[in-house]
């Protein structure tokens, strides 16, 4: 790990540890929304927030209806992205 990175943790631990002091929430509660987003030559499905992807699909619809049986196991959203990253609809099972 680098100097600047090692520095950089160390003050995100700092002011998370005066936030947590002072009575503040500093993390935000994840959510288990599924976003089918274009990944390389098809579509994958991710987590809110995940930078890893779930699963990998040649086409889109399959991509979606596995974002569907996630969605509706944790009660939450389906986010279907378009090719140029825009969103395109949302689905809710809350």
């Amino acid at each position: 790990m680098s100097k600047q990175n090692s520095l950089t943790n160390a003050i995100q631990q700092l002011i998370t540890a005066i936030l947590k002091a002072l009575g503040y929430h500093t993390t935000a509660k994840r959510t288990w929304h599924q976003h089918v987003v274009p990944y390389q030559d098809g579509w994958a499905v991710r987590r809110e927030g995940n930078e890893r992807i779930t699963s990998k699909h040649r086409k889109q619809g399959t991509a979606i209806r596995k974002a569907k049986t996630l969605a509706k196991r944790y009660k939450a959203d389906v986010i279907i992205h378009s090719t140029d990253g825009g969103i395109r609809k949302r689905f809710s099972y809350k």
